[in-house]
């Protein structure tokens, strides 16, 4: 099946963007969100009639802490040469 063509629609966020806060077995600490990028209408449901939406999106990871046994020393400088 040949992917549609999207028609580009304006948005905007309504309402606070939530970070979700990871805890790890290791005991690391991570915050996650997503943010959406772009919203597209590829067409609507044959049976519905809905409207069809494509959302793009990218992920932001942000390290909150992480156990000092798992900080390793990086490689000198000298490694890339």
């Amino acid at each position: 099946m040949k992917p549609q063509r999207g028609e580009l629609v304006e948005f905007e966020v309504e309402g606070e963007e939530h970070w979700i806060k990871l805890k790890l077995k290791d005991g690391s600490v991570l915050k996650f969100k997503t943010i959406v990028t772009a919203v597209f209408r590829v067409g609507n449901d044959p049976n519905t009639g809905l409207p069809i939406y494509m959302v793009q999106s990218t992920n932001v990871i942000r390290i909150v802490s992480v156990p000092k046994e798992l900080i390793k020393k990086p490689p000198s400088s000298e490694t890339y040469r």
